[in-house]
């Protein structure tokens, strides 16, 4: 139920990581809520700068300088500054590692990931209720279904773990694989996706990873390990969180899109789904809306601006 205002029902008690780097202006955003929501512990993560990109050991120093000063409630705070930077891939997931080998569960934000309030509870609330329910491995934050209500409930699960702020379990973690060794071909992609355009999609992602050069990132391996070992994600009927990180500074979003700077809004759960199974019709939307051309229209842009310029 979506709700004007939002009004916490009880201080909260799950931990944060909050993953920064050098962008202060989306960090300040971004921890603006966690300011408001208070957790009781603070995890902050940041890579290091890169030698070589002039000014960046500045802009590096000031995010964590802003967020560390501006801590003005109880809590524990811990840190993982890297003095070297290890790019996306590894200084992202090594957090997060870092982040569950201290916490049973817990809340991921990065910093162009601007969360509503309530999603801090969204998140609260649905990691007690399927702590033990091991089909379920990821909570997110984003809806990208454009006003679609899937379900009878205020959230519904899905195969696409969106990673726009999101939640999960160090029980569900531990199976986290950066190099993704342990799975050695696509044969559990075929169990997931029946249209070939999804299939063909997904493996030509999964091939790039296996190769010798994977892309730098984190998120991939994250949704093929959940993939394999039969995992579902959380997703809320409304929108929740917005990535406002769309710009030239940015590691990989770098072209805004229809999925930038997305309208939030705050959702109480008054209705819990029936049962817990895949919403196949949720799916397939996001990919034909989202996904099939995404990418041929994100490489025209690209091309049109580097032609411009």
């Amino acid at each position: 139920m979506i709700v004007e205002k939002f009004i916490p029902p009880h201080p909260l008690k799950t931990p944060v990581l909050f993953l920064i780097f050098k962008r202060l202006d989306t960090t300040k955003q971004v921890f603006e809520q966690i300011k408001k929501a208070k957790p009781p512990r603070l995890y902050i993560a940041a890579d290091g700068p890169r030698d070589y990109v002039e000014g960046e050991a500045e802009k590096v120093k000031a995010a964590r300088e802003y967020v560390l000063s501006n801590i003005d409630w109880n809590c524990e705070v811990k840190t993982l500054f890297r003095e070297k930077n290890l790019g996306c891939g590894k200084a992202v997931s090594e957090a997060i590692t870092w982040f569950f080998e201290n916490e049973e569960q817990g809340i991921i934000l990065e910093d162009d990931t601007v969360p509503s309030q309530s999603f801090f509870w969204f998140c609260e609330e649905l990691l007690n209720r399927y702590k033990d329910e091991k089909k379920v491995w990821h909570i997110g934050g984003t809806n990208f279904q454009d006003g679609i209500i899937r379900g009878n409930g205020d959230y519904y699960f899905s195969a696409l773990n969106h990673i726009w702020g999101w939640a999960s379990w160090a029980d569900r973690w531990k199976y986290y694989d950066f190099k993704l060794e342990k799975i050695s071909d696509d044969s559990f992609l075929k169990k997931i996706f029946k249209s070939s355009k999804e299939y063909k999609y997904w493996k030509s992602i999964f091939e790039k990873m296996k190769s010798d050069k994977p892309i730098d990132t984190w998120d991939y391996q994250w949704t093929f390990t959940m993939w394999f070992n039969g995992g579902l994600a959380v997703l809320p009927n409304v929108n929740m969180v917005s990535n406002i990180g769309f710009c030239e500074d940015a590691t990989h979003t770098k072209i805004e899109n229809e999925l930038s700077n997305k309208q939030k809004y705050e959702l109480l759960i008054v209705k819990h789904p029936a049962s817990v199974e895949r919403n196949v019709t949720a799916d397939e939307y996001t990919f034909k809306n989202h996904y099939a051309q995404g990418p041929i229209i994100l490489k025209i842009i690209n091309k049109l601006k580097r032609f411009l310029r």
